[in-house]
């Protein structure tokens, strides 16, 4: 195991090289007063991967059944509609699974699906991502600017903790991303706005306040960020006279207007016991929506026995179809703490002081824990397109840090002799100004 590097100001004055999002250009001026200097490893990406088909294909399937897992925790806190992305949730954790030993790894593994050992899971996750970023070429967007599907990760740690060089070049190589050092003891509450601002900038400013006042403390040691941004126009839009306002049933048996479009096209479709799907292709066919549909009143058995090999039978069975197919318009978005979530999948020790081992990130010199884990997303979906954008940020907590402590308000004092504990002076400071 390399050493830890103890990361201070100093070292940033030579540091201080490449972006997240092109390694092997020099960061601008603007992003390094943005959001403050990047300590990255020496290493940069790799931009080639030597990754097999049948570890992609293990890294796919892993998320998919995370993905459907959690989609059935969320349902239960959540209720209502619900929005997230598994991508960028699975992403955020790998790179803290980078860092995870022993029991807490093992816990991670299974809850999360990496079915892949560290040596070959952050590799695949580095050429899935690469993939992903190579989409949509010549296509476009929904708002009739070019297609969009844009991934970014940083780190954000304590200025002057010790972090593991081996940890910060599995980062740097796989995911592309540079640690930018923030003073979580002294100044948690500016760090936060600061990592708000990256991730706003990330998502197009549609998720402004990912971490929200209170989550960031003294205590924080390390934030793990993943941010991801998705405009893709339809292959096939809707047209807007064909829009109109509609009936849209409720479980409940009620019913309410909402804003419907329709399409006469032919899409991949597939129907069976108690459902019915359609596949709507974005512009350049590399990436669409599945929509499921269950009969209305079995919603609630199809979805509790939904899992993912029930979406791969969907997929399988779906052939073209001439449809006329009506869909409403909708926006919204979802925003929630995952730790429940994932404590009940499994991964409780992540999440326990005394329990949780996170020696990878800091060598094991004191406690390192996961506080919490912060998920946000937002979709807008019309006639032309769909918007969507997600953000997902680990909070690891540490022990024995300095305790921040401010006489700013009225205090006593006294002035004692420290062998005999005799009281010189005593008094109090109610305005340092009178």
């Amino acid at each position: 195991m390399k050493p830890a590097v103890c990361l201070l100001p100093l070292f940033l004055l030579v540091a201080a090289c490449g972006t997240e999002n092109d390694p092997s250009s020099p960061a601008s001026e603007t992003t390094e007063k943005q959001y403050g200097e990047v300590v990255r490893s020496s290493e940069l990406r790799n931009l080639s991967p030597d990754v097999t088909a049948t570890d992609l294909g293990i890294l796919v399937a892993g998320n998919r059944n995370f993905a459907v897992d959690l989609y059935h925790e969320l349902i239960l806190s959540e209720g209502g509609n619900l929005f997230f992305s598994p991508q960028s949730v699975s992403q955020a954790l790998a790179m803290t699974f980078a860092g995870a030993r022993l029991d807490t790894e093992a816990q991670m593994a299974s809850t999360l699906s990496f079915d892949l050992d560290q040596d070959n899971l952050h590799p695949t996750f580095n050429a899935l991502d690469l993939a992903l970023q190579d989409r949509g070429r010549g296509a476009q967007g929904a708002d009739g600017e070019g297609f969009r599907l844009h991934t970014a990760n940083s780190i954000w740690g304590q200025t002057g903790y010790g972090f593991v060089e081996a940890f910060l070049d599995t980062l740097a190589i796989n995911y592309d991303a540079g640690l930018r050092l923030l003073d979580f003891v002294l100044e948690p509450d500016p760090s936060r706005l600061i990592i708000n601002e990256w991730v706003s900038d990330q998502t197009e400013g549609k998720i402004p306040n990912l971490l929200e006042e209170g989550t960031v403390g003294s205590d924080t040691r390390l934030v793990l960020t993943n941010a991801i941004y998705f405009n893709a126009a339809w292959d096939s839009v809707f047209p807007e006279e064909l829009s109109r306002t509609g009936t849209f049933d409720l479980l409940d048996g009620n019913s309410v207007n909402a804003p419907m479009m329709t399409n006469v096209e032919s899409y991949p479709y597939a129907t069976g016991d108690g459902y019915v799907a359609v596949e709507l292709p974005y512009d350049g066919e590399e990436l669409s929506m599945l929509v499921i549909i269950p009969d209305l009143g079995r919603f609630d058995e199809f979805e509790a026995l939904m899992d993912s090999d029930v979406i791969a039978t969907i997929e399988a069975d779906m052939a073209l179809e001439s449809l006329a197919l009506t869909l409403p318009k909708w926006r919204f978005e979802t925003k929630a703490s995952l730790r429940s979530q994932l404590q009940s999948l499994g991964m409780t020790d992540a999440f326990e002081r005394n329990l949780a081992d996170f020696s990878g990130i800091n060598g094991g010199t004191e406690p390192l824990w996961i506080s919490d884990v912060i998920h946000q997303a937002c979709i807008g979906v019309n006639e032309y397109g769909t918007e969507a954008a997600a953000a997902t940020a680990v909070i690891l907590s540490g022990g024995g840090g300095p305790v921040p402590v401010a006489a700013d308000r009225p205090f006593i004092f006294a002035i004692r002799d420290n062998p005999t504990g005799a009281l010189l002076f005593f008094g109090r400071v109610l305005n340092p100004l009178d």
